[in-house]
This record gives C-alpha cells, structure tokens and sequence, in this order.
C-alpha cells in the first residue's frame, strides 16, 4: 500500500450481520460496512438472507455512506454455477457493494462490475499470495488470522489495494479454508457452510500406547480473538479494514463490539488527522458504555498479533462456553450465600461461574446481592479463592435489549433573505449541499427572532439529521413558523434524494491471469470446471487436484490431513519441544473422541501442528 499520499486513508470497521436487523444495528452503532450471507453460498449457512431483505440494507446504509458486502464465499460444486452467477446479478441489482468470495470461478464469470474482495477462506498469509490476488482482480483482501503484526506490514507494503484483518471474535483453530475435520467426521465442511465445530469437542491426550494425558478437554478450542489493544498497530502496518467476526452472534453482541470498536477507531482518527479519515460518515450517540468483555467470549487471546510467545495463552480448553468478565473472588461459601471481594457491581438476576479445582466450568444465578454476600436459590460448593466470571450482566441485557444508538447527520444551515421569500442553504457532513426556498411577503419583526426561527428549523424529529449550526441573515424579519416548518420539512427530502443521488459505488478491477507460484493441491479448493479453467489460464499444467468435498462418496481418509494449525497444543500446555519441559511429553500424541483418533504432528521449525484423520503406520 503506497502510505505516501497526501490525503488521509480512510479506515474501514467492518461488521457482521445475521440479518437486515443486525446489520441496520451495527450500521445504527458506528460500522463503515457490514457483510451479510446471501440465501446461499455463504460460510455460515445458517445466516442466509433474502435479496429484498438485503435491498433494504443497502438503502439504508447509503444513508450514511456505508458499504455493504455480501459473502458468497463457498466453494462451488459444477451444477451450481449457473445458481450463483444469477445471485450475484440480483446483489448488483440490489446495490450491493462488493462480494467476499472462495472460489475463484467468480473471476471467470461474466458479471456485472462489482467489486471482489478475498474472503478468509482464501488463506492469504504472506505477501506472495496477497499480490497474487491483486493482480487476478481482488479490491480487497483479508490477511489470515494467525499473522503477526510484521506479516500483515508485509503483506500491506506489497500490494496497492485495501488490506483487511479481523480484530474481534471467534478463531478457527485451523488456517482458514483449509478445515476438512468436519467433512471427513460428519460430511459436512466449512467449505460448504456447514462446520460443526469440531474443534470445540472434547477430546483425551493419549500416548502411541493408548496412556491418557488428559482426559475429556477441549484441546482444540480457542479463546476468542481481542486486538482493541493492537488498533493503533494494525493501522501504523497499513490495514484499511478492521473486521469484527460473527455472523452468527446475535444483535447486542454486534452492537457491543462495534461501539467498543468505533470508540477505539475515533480516537486514533482524531490524533492522527493528516493519516486517517472515516470511510463513511454519520456522528454515533449512544446510550450505553460498550465493554467487550460483556459480549459472548471463551476468555480472550491476542493470538499470533505479537508472533508466537510461549506465555500467550490461546485456548481454553475448559470449556467452550461462555466465560465473561472477572467479577471477584470467592472468600466463603456456605449453603446458599457466596461471599466474594467484588471486582464490579453485580445485579439480581446476574449470572455467575467458575472453574473447579479439576478445571471444570461451573455456575449459578444470582438471586439477590447484599454488599459482599450473593444469594443463590440452591445449595452450592464454591471453592474459597475461586475467581468468580460475569457471564451474564441482567441490567446490562436490559439496556441493550432496547435501541441503544442514533447515527446523525450533522448540518450546517444558511438563512437568507431573496426576492420575493426566504431561502435556506444547507450543506451536510457528507458533503452533500441543498438550497430551499419559501416564497412570501415578509414584515418587520416587533422582537428578536433568531432564537425562535432557530428552535423551529432544529426540530428535525425523527430524521437522520441533527443542527450543528445555523447563520441566520434575515434580521429583524418575521418568518411565519409554518413557513419554517415546510422549508425544514423540503431540506430532509432534498439532502435524502442530494445522497441517493451523489452516492457512488465502488469500481472493481480488471481481472487478470497472474502465473502461479505455488504447487495446486486438494487444499486449493478448486471445486468446479470453471475454477480448473481459471488456473489453467494462469499457466498450471498436468493434473489439478479437486476439493475433497466433491467426491461426497470418496472414503479414502487414511492418514488424511484434516487441519493445518498454528496453535500448537504442546506449547499452549507448556511442552514445547524448544524448552526443557519439552522433553516431558511423549513425542507422539493423539487425540481421540469416542472411537474417532487423529495423530498430531509437530512441525517444530515452521511452528504448525497438523491434525491428521484415520492414522496408520504410527504405533
């Protein structure tokens, strides 16, 4: 990214939505886009939504200049080609923004011009690849999670279009794309919008003899994703995209996150004004404090932000559920009253939890609070010293069950004497400027009217738009209050049809056959002929692997390898094989749930573990 242009880079929040509701939230709370599933084809299948539904959040994201994405970011079996290239003329028709994608049949396509943006599932993690998919065409492209701070620079120095990473939410355990756990478990893949999760289960540590290490833990589960501190960092290294993950959050989790996200992005815009600017506009009230930790989260984690550091905790291998913010420690319990030194002010009707001395997640809700002492309606055994987690905050819930945010317009008004009436100038924070006229016979005021013809042209109700400030020329002039009304009443129509009008959508760009640098295998995903073809054009030659997803009858999982991870468990437990504690550990472990076993093998000098299905030969 060329960082040495004149003019500040605008910084885009990028928020999900499950539906039109969530998105007109996170729009509502201070997102500069949105991206929402489609009625197919999206990585979360159970966030798909109509074209109509998504027509009306693309008006009223245009209100404030917002984007809207649309993700159609499966892999593409042959027979639906044709499916999705009629979708994607229906989003254009819609005003849809640009599309997160996989599956680079798209590029193949005769399609309307609309942009492309590289969805996760691409696995972009260096700079090669991230140039490589400019050049194919990509406007956009989202950096893998598990980069550092130096990757992401890298990978920003490198190419000219906009750099995105995600900031907030759920982790994958395995690089993104590159899941075949549930495929291969349960037939259904991540690929196709239907991951089960495998990586929340519980699985046993075994030995190549069968010995357990650890017993019923979710070792493959994540804490979830929390950059809020890294903000600053991420934009130094040239990210234009801050995305918050959870298309299947519900609608306070993406209202909390993306208030807590627009406070941290405001301030860094505010002191570096020359360098950044907002990628849409609309000034955000709100009425509540976001906090991040009150929003769902298995404990949180930087990740790989910092690179890889043994003391960086990743997983939370206790439990899969949600964990909350630090609430106190336990002091005492005896029957049905806890007593605690409290960290923050608890309510009736809270919900509390803790570990126990195994590591096991437990909890209970509050009954009643009195000072120190929390009532519970049963009988529980709460270790003294146990750190006590909010997981549910009841007069946070409350507040947030509620509309919480107003997004504003700001204006600047002109009132001017003409012949023959009144005209009032109106210019906007979007740039957009309206003139309004009232034609009538004007006469000398007995008193001062600025106040009054002031309070009338501010009340604008219900609309997006709020007075910032008002000149006021017309003196000692008497302007019926009703001719006030109506020329207020014009200049919300006027600046609605002045954006709708003005509004510009992005331009994509022209699609290309960069050569390929890397050997294609089953991991590239390619799914269908038009995907093949594409490569082909790109100068690969001899046999091209298909996605093991479109062999649905295809059996031969011996020794398949199901992910590919960065997270590696022997250092998350503290056995790293580059330290002393290394050598406590066997060096062969397995994983097995139930009578399902996958072989973990350690790629210490690239730092990977892979997660390998069905083995055989390893004893």
């Amino acid at each position: 990214m060329n960082r040495k242009t004149v003019k500040p880079r605008p910084i885009e929040l990028l928020a999900p939505a499950r539906d039109a509701a969530t998105a007109i939230e996170a729009i509502l709370h201070g997102a500069d886009a949105v991206y929402i599933g489609a009625g197919s084809h999206g990585a979360r299948r159970a966030a798909s939504n109509s074209i109509e539904d998504i027509r009306q959040v693309v008006n009223f994201a245009r209100q404030y200049r917002a984007r809207v994405y649309v993700t159609v970011n499966t892999i593409i079996f042959d027979d639906e080609l044709e499916q999705v290239k009629t979708l994607v003329e229906e989003l254009y028709r819609a005003g849809v923004d640009a599309l997160i994608v996989q599956d680079l049949a798209l590029l193949e396509m005769d399609l309307p011009p609309i942009q492309l943006h590289a969805s996760t599932q691409m696995d972009t993690r260096d700079a090669a690849k991230a140039r490589w998919l400019q050049e194919a065409g990509f406007n956009q492209i989202v950096v893998a999670r598990e980069n550092s701070i130096d990757d992401i620079r890298a990978i920003c120095d490198a190419v000219d279009v906009r750099v995105e990473t995600f900031v907030h939410g759920a982790l994958c355990v395995s690089y993104s794309g590159d899941c075949r756990a549930g495929w291969v478990a349960q037939g259904r893949s991540a690929n196709r919008g239907e991951c089960p999760q495998m990586c929340r289960q519980r699985y046993n540590l075994v030995d190549a003899a069968g010995n357990q290490i650890l017993s019923g833990k979710h070792l493959l589960s994540l804490r979830d994703l929390n950059l809020s501190s890294r903000v600053a960092a991420l934009l130094d290294a040239g990210v234009s995209s801050l995305k918050i993950e959870g298309r299947l959050k519900d609608v306070s989790y993406v209202k909390n996150a993306v208030a807590a996200y627009r406070r941290i992005i405001d301030r860094i815009i505010d002191d570096n004004p020359d360098k950044y600017c907002r990628a849409s506009k609309g000034r955000v009230e709100l009425d509540f404090t976001p906090v991040l930790a009150k929003g769902f989260n298995r404990g949180f984690t930087t990740y790989f932000i910092d690179g890889a550091h043994p003391g960086v905790k990743m997983a939370s291998i206790n439990t899969p559920k949600m964990i909350g913010e630090r609430a106190g420690v336990v002091t005492d319990c005896r029957g049905k009253c806890i007593k605690a030194r409290l960290d923050v002010e608890l309510h009736n009707g809270d919900g509390l939890g803790f570990f126990r001395r195994d590591g096991s997640f437990d909890g209970f809700g509050v009954n009643r609070v009195e000072g120190n002492r929390i009532l519970v309606n049963a009988e529980i055994d709460v270790p003294r010293g146990a750190v006590l987690y909010r997981n549910r905050d009841k007069s946070f819930d409350d507040v947030m069950a509620r509309p919480t945010a107003r997004r504003l317009i700001d204006l600047s008004m002109t009132l001017r004497p003409i012949a023959g009436g009144v005209a009032l100038d109106v210019a906007d924070s979007r740039g957009c400027r309206v003139s309004v006229v009232a034609r009538m016979e004007v006469s000398e005021a007995r008193t001062p009217q600025e106040e009054a013809r002031y309070r009338v042209l501010s009340k604008l109700g219900d609309t997006i738009y709020r007075l910032d400030s008002l000149e006021d020329r017309l003196g000692d002039v008497f302007v019926p209050a009703s001719a006030l009304t109506a020329l207020r009443r014009k200049l919300a129509d006027s600046l609605d049809r002045a954006a709708r009008v003005t509004f510009s959508r992005l331009t994509p760009s022209p699609k290309a056959h960069p050569r390929v640098g890397w050997t294609l295998t089953n991991h590239d995903n390619i799914a269908n002929r038009l995907a093949e073809r594409f490569y082909r054009r790109c100068g690969v030659e001899g046999k091209i692997e298909r996605a093991l997803e479109t062999d649905a009858l295809s059996k031969n999982t011996e020794n398949l390898t199901v992910m590919t991870t960065k997270y590696c468990l022997r250092r998350e437990l503290g056995y790293c094989t580059k330290t002393r504690r290394g050598r406590e550990l066997p060096d062969m472990l397995f994983l097995e749930s139930g009578p399902t076993r996958y072989c973990l093998d350690f790629d210490c000098k690239d730092c990977r573990m892979t997660v390998v299905a069905n083995p055989s030969g390893f004893h």
